[in-house]
């Protein structure tokens, strides 16, 4: 007969979670605090507040400036519109809307009440009043190009997000060409609220007040060496062709799969 197996010992598997041990003390509860857990169901407590940006159904405007900025970022671009991120500081900017808003065109209410001042004036005195003619900030681009072309324009201010672009791309070229001081801003908007618009794509100098000319002299030439002198490089570089994180990283990784076949 075959030897009879010894009964070995089994050992008893532990319990998935400690047991308490009994007669173990609680701790003291305060019958003044009450316990008031929260539930974050459907209709139940408010939720606690976090970023939501990513779920949000962004309006198109909105999208499309965002797409706009990635892609002339990616993109290529050449000189002649990289040169419009470049744009003037902003001391010389703050100091150049001080001067354009002494010369703000006037609205339709000021020009009906001016008018009306005129005839009330030239009824009682039987005598045409005298009026001198307004020194106002030019805007309109057909304007401008006209006021370029004749040399009539001392200073030219134009916008850096005017769209399309092709409206004002070709613009610093001109002012170059008939040799007239120019800077790139921010902001169309800007540039409206000055002649009482919604946006403005330029705006130009021709004639300021024997009291600003000296203003004006020292502001074109804070223009001159800090804008113009300045970006000289910059204004013949060609921009964009950064590309984003993923694709640097995917690059990165075929670069060191090269270096290691080899």
């Amino acid at each position: 007969m075959a030897p009879a197996k010894k009964s070995a010992s089994k050992k008893v598997a532990p319990a998935p979670y400690p047991v308490a041990k009994k007669g173990a003390a609680k701790a003291p509860v305060n019958p003044l605090i009450e316990k008031t857990p929260k539930n974050f169901g459907v209709g139940q407590d408010v939720q606690p507040i976090k970023d939501l940006s990513r779920y949000v159904k962004w309006p198109e405007y909105v999208r499309l400036q965002r797409q706009r900025k990635i892609l002339n970022q990616r993109l290529k671009v050449p000189p002649a519109l990289n040169q419009f991120t470049q744009v003037l500081d902003k001391n010389t900017a703050t100091q150049l809307f001080k001067l354009v808003n002494k010369y703000r065109p006037e609205t339709r209410i000021e020009k009906k009440e001016r008018l009306t001042a005129a005839a009330a004036a030239q009824v009682e005195k039987g005598e045409k009043a005298d009026t001198k003619k307004p020194f106002v900030v030019k805007y309109g681009i057909n304007h401008i190009t006209a006021l370029i072309e004749a040399k009539k324009a001392s200073l030219v201010v134009i916008a850096d997000d005017v769209d399309p672009i092709e409206v004002v791309v070709w613009l610093p070229a001109l002012c170059r060409k008939m040799g007239i001081p120019y800077c790139i801003v921010k902001g169309k908007a800007r540039l409206g609220t000055v002649v009482h618009k919604k946006t403005a794509t330029a705006l130009a100098f021709t004639e300021t007040r024997a009291e600003d000319k000296a203003e004006l002299a020292s502001l074109i030439s804070a223009i001159k060496s800090n804008y113009t002198e300045k970006n000289e490089t910059a204004r013949k570089a060609w921009g964009g062709g950064l590309m984003g994180f993923k694709s640097n990283m995917k690059m990165a990784k075929r670069a060191s799969a090269v270096k290691n076949s080899l």
